[in-house]
């Protein structure tokens, strides 16, 4: 099979089976991302926006539409686990490799954290009797189970969890636009796309750093193209259908939101992590408001964490077997084909950090901003990795692909670190600091970084 020598010419072994489909790659994407997410965030974006939480979401997702179509590129050339990591690795240098796989776990360790921690929070403001940290033990709990049993049962399992979360959509939009149609909230306004009184773009370029945390995940499709029955360019064709189908649903919900919250001034001075939630009120009465904070919770603690940790898994295993993280991540289930080291690794770190995170009152907060940080300079060392590999180093005169379009992604997502929480920033220094400090730390053992199937001295290029 091409796919499988894809893999061998680089030095590996096909190890992962390949026994997932396009429409797979595209539910596992959704589940990532979560078709409700901004459910759980829509008042800081509407607070942070000036009001336009839509136009936030619309800019966001044009920004990782270019930042999809990298990907695409990169997975083509090099159809590994290990998403930017391989590829700013490959593409650029194997250093560079490392330190973008080292924000990029920013990314890809803390999410399932923070969604643990959010889901137990909304779970324990259900039933108060348990506490958050044995309901954030439960979550990871069920989930490493699902996924030590291989990658099957977990794609077949979000496949119905996605189904529930999109049924609450249009249960929410149904009443929505039912309410505004009957005289509830503002009525129709194109105010939430844009308001010229609120507008500026640094106020929009801050708001869409809160907002991209909806679009997370879709890169995590790429973490699975050694297990694509189609390879790369399934998964570049899956990443950018996914990526799509979010937007739209992410669009549709903030703006029916943003037209029914109570009290718009009040939003804008104070942001609220219930003004979704007031919204549905609003819309459908307290039944509602019940209905979509139980799926917030359900959606971000099972659905998004058990494909969230699956990704994380693959990172550590890809980065473990190149010899850059303690080798005994690479190890391998014979009877489940998953990485199982990897996923109880990703399992304790969660557990560990989610209930460290829940005894501050500053945790959500403090993870979504790490968490986003990592993400956007990994994405602009993406941009990079495909300039240097196709336009500067392989001469390609595909323009737009190779040139254009990475060049605007990248300036785009520029303009977004820029602007963003400046708590954030410094914590993105601190943890890039580190970051050095440990690839320093690889020299100095004689274990500078190295990729299979690369030439000698290909670092130094």
């Amino acid at each position: 099979m091409r796919a499988q020598q894809n893999i061998e010419q680089f030095g590996y072994r096909q190890e992962l089976h390949r026994t997932v489909g396009l429409a797979d790659l595209i539910f596992y994407g959704l589940a990532y991302m979560v078709p409700i997410a901004p459910f759980a965030i829509f008042g800081n974006v509407y607070s942070e926006s000036g009001g336009m939480p839509v136009l936030a979401y619309l800019v966001g997702m044009i920004a990782l539409l270019f930042t999809a179509a990298s990907y695409a590129q990169m997975v083509k050339a090099f159809p590994l686990s290990g998403s930017v990591y391989n590829y700013a690795g490959r593409g650029i240098a194997p250093p560079v490799g490392f330190m973008t796989g080292w924000m990029i776990l920013l990314d890809y360790i803390l999410l399932p954290c923070l969604l643990y921690l959010v889901a137990s929070i909304a779970m324990n403001d259900s039933v108060p009797g348990v506490p958050v940290w044995a309901w954030l033990i439960g979550f990871v709990a069920v989930n490493t189970a699902i996924n030590l049993r291989g990658i099957r049962i977990t794609v077949q399992l979000t496949r119905v969890l996605i189904a529930i979360e999109l049924a609450v959509l249009a249960l929410f939009l149904l009443v929505g636009v039912w309410a505004l149609l009957r005289g509830a909230g503002r009525g129709f306004s194109l105010t939430p796309l844009f308001n010229a009184e609120t507008f500026a773009w640094p106020v929009m370029f801050a708001a869409v750093s809160v907002a991209v945390l909806s679009f997370l995940g879709f890169d995590g499709i790429s973490m699975l193209v050694e297990e694509s029955t189609g390879g790369s360019a399934q998964v570049g064709r899956a990443m950018r259908v996914a990526l799509l189908l979010a937007g739209v649903l992410f669009i549709t919900q903030v703006w029916v939101a943003a037209l029914l919250v109570p009290d718009p001034a009040g939003l804008l001075d104070q942001p609220s992590d219930t003004a979704f939630y007031d919204a549905a009120a609003v819309a459908g009465g307290e039944w509602l408001r019940h209905v979509t904070t139980a799926a917030t919770a359900l959606s971000w603690g099972l659905v998004n964490t058990m494909v969230a940790q699956v990704s994380v898994s693959r990172l550590l295993y890809a980065m473990a077997r190149d010899r850059q993280l303690p080798s005994f991540l690479a190890k391998v289930s014979v009877r489940h084909s998953v990485p199982s080291n990897a996923i109880l690794l990703s399992c304790l770190l969660s557990i560990g950090v989610g209930i460290w995170a829940a005894t501050r009152a500053d945790g959500v907060a403090l993870l979504s901003s790490l968490i986003n940080m990592g993400a956007m300079v990994a994405f602009i060392v993406l941009h990079v990795s495909v300039i240097v590999h196709y336009a500067l180093r392989s001469g390609s005169d595909r323009l737009w692909a190779h040139l254009i379009s990475p060049l605007i992604g990248a300036g785009i997502l520029v303009f977004v670190v820029i602007n963003a929480n400046l708590l954030a920033q410094l914590l993105g220094l601190v943890w890039l600091g580190l970051g050095a400090l440990a690839l320093i730390t690889l020299y100095a053992l004689g274990r500078r970084p190295t990729l299979r199937g690369m030439p000698a001295g290909s670092d130094r290029r």
